[in-house]
This record gives C-alpha cells, sequence and structure tokens, in this order.
C-alpha cells in the first residue's frame, strides 16, 4: 500500500515559521542568564598591581610605621640617659679631683704649720734664734709654693714688666734707671696663666 507524505499543519508551519536571524540557536540575547565576573577579582577595568605587588612586596602598613617609630625613640631616650649618666660621672670625677688637689696642697703647708707651732713654744727664748725659726719657716712656705708652681717674684733693677708687676708708686732714685722696679713691697707669686698675685712694686720715674 504506498505511503503519502503527510503535509504539514498550515497552523503549525505559520506559527514555527523561518526564524529570524537574532532567533538561531535559542532565546533572545536579554533572556540569557549574565555570568558574574570570579570572586576577588574586579572588572577589566581595575587598576593594575602596584610596583610593591609586581617587585613581590607590599608597601609597610601603619602598623610597621608605628613599631619602627616606637624603635628610634627608645634609642633616642636611651642615648640620653647615657648622655647623662656620662655628665653626671665626669661631674663626680671632678669634684673628686679637686677635693684631692685641695688635700695635697693642705698636707703640703702641714710642716710649715708645724715650725710656726714649734717658734711659738720658743717665743721667750733668744730674740734672734726666734728670728731666724720665723725665717726659715717663710722659706719653708715659699718654696711649697714653689713646688706647687707659683715661684716666688721679688726682683729689683728689672725692667717694669705690666704682666707681673703692679705699680703702687713712682719714685726718683738717681741710682736706679728709669722704668726699672726700685723696691718691692708685696711680693708676687706665678707666671702667666698660673699667676697668684702680681708684685706691688715702686718704679724709678722716667726723665
Amino acid at each position: 500500500m504506498p505511503i503519502h507524505p503527510k503535509e504539514p499543519d498550515p497552523a503549525v508551519a505559520e506559527h514555527t515559521g523561518p526564524a529570524s536571524e537574532g532567533d538561531v540557536g535559542g532565546p533572545p540575547p536579554e533572556d540569557l542568564p549574565r555570568s558574574d565576573p570570579p570572586a576577588g577579582r574586579g572588572p577589566a577595568t581595575d587598576e593594575q598591581p602596584g610596583l610593591g605587588a609586581a617587585g613581590g612586596g607590599s608597601a609597610p602598613s601603619e602598623d610597621e610605621y608605628t613599631a619602627e617609630l616606637r624603635e628610634l625613640e627608645d634609642r633616642w631616650r636611651r642615648a640620653l640617659a647615657d648622655l647623662d649618666n656620662l655628665r653626671k660621672r665626669h661631674a663626680r670625677e671632678l669634684e673628686r679631683e679637686r677635693t684631692a688637689e685641695r688635700s695635697r696642697t693642705a698636707a703640703a703647708f702641714l710642716p710649715v704649720l708645724d715650725n710656726l707651732e714649734l717658734a711659738l713654744t720658743h717665743a721667750g727664748a733668744d730674740p734672734g734664734a726666734i728670728v731666724e725659726g720665723v725665717q726659715a719657716v717663710r722659706d719653708q712656705a715659699v718654696n711649697v709654693l714653689e713646688l706647687l708652681g707659683y715661684p716666688r717674684h721679688a726682683e729689683t733693677g728689672v725692667a717694669f714688666d705690666p704682666a707681673r708687676h703692679e705699680v703702687i708708686g713712682v719714685v726718683q732714685d738717681p741710682d736706679a734707671s728709669p722704668g726699672t722696679v726700685v723696691d718691692v713691697l708685696r711680693p708676687g707669686y706665678g707666671d702667666g696663666e698660673r699667676q697668684l698675685r702680681p708684685a706691688a712694686v715702686t718704679v724709678a720715674k722716667r726723665e
């Protein structure tokens, strides 16, 4: 029995007619589901990684800056403490040296005082012996000052030196050269920067 092909239903053919170019392959584009970008990644227009990221590192955080600042402040405080300790130690050593120097100076004059005490105990003896004893004590004191670096100056006939002499008066002396020391009223001790005092003198008048 011959089989005749079934003719399409005109209603179905009209409904399922040729699709437009935009209808090929499925529903319209606006009906397609949108795919969101993967989590953790921004859109294509996001900024590229900085130099720190490209080099494998990152910029220091605020906590790192704070820790470094605290470390520098701690070093600064330690340096101030060391400087203060050094200043105090230097002051103690200086005071110790001053005390030791005063002790050495006082000890150097103890024999002078001993001899003065001895001279006073023999005050009723021969007056000539007392004078000789006082002169010996004076020479001993002068020697102590010289050992300490303060030699005695009581020379006459030398030229007047304003660094070593203090003029008390000007006298007329035909036997003395003008501008020379005629008499020493008070000896001087020391030289230059180590001068205790200048010698008080009278000077011959210049013509």
